[in-house]
């Protein structure tokens, strides 16, 4: 190997993992009201569960958990304010036209959603649907 063989094969090797996280995402973006676990995930890229782990949070500066949940809470987050949707509702099956916004981005609890979505947001589902729903009639 050349004298920058090295510093070409730590590009190339980053590349690789990050066209390889790559296309996690895109199958978090695609299955996300799946169960999904770091097992998958990692199955996903070719990875062992703590290089996915490294180097996913590499790439996107959080874990793979903390992503699901933030893509998962802004999905619902959107769903309640264009279409209307409540952020609870009796525990349906995603997939029915009346489920919730937390049951339809995978949630099964809505207790759980709930806490979950004001500890990110910093407010309440119903608040910040009514909020971002005000604005948007301003």
């Amino acid at each position: 190997m050349g004298p920058r063989g090295g510093a070409l094969l730590a590009l190339v090797s980053r590349q690789t993992h990050f066209s390889l996280i790559s296309r996690v995402l895109k199958q978090i973006e695609m299955k996300y009201t799946e169960n999904l676990n770091v097992e998958q995930l990692a199955a996903e890229a070719n990875m062992s569960v703590s290089a996915f782990h490294h180097n996913f949070k590499a790439v996107t500066s959080t874990s793979p958990l903390q992503y699901l949940k933030s893509y998962r809470l802004h999905k619902a987050r959107m769903m309640m304010i264009h279409d209307g949707m409540k952020a609870s509702a009796a525990a349906m099956r995603v997939g029915y036209e009346s489920a919730s916004a937390a049951m339809r981005v995978g949630y099964e609890s809505a207790s759980q959603f709930s806490r979950e979505f004001k500890r990110y947001f910093g407010v309440t589902p119903g608040e910040d649907a009514a909020r971002m729903r005000t604005m948007q009639g301003s």
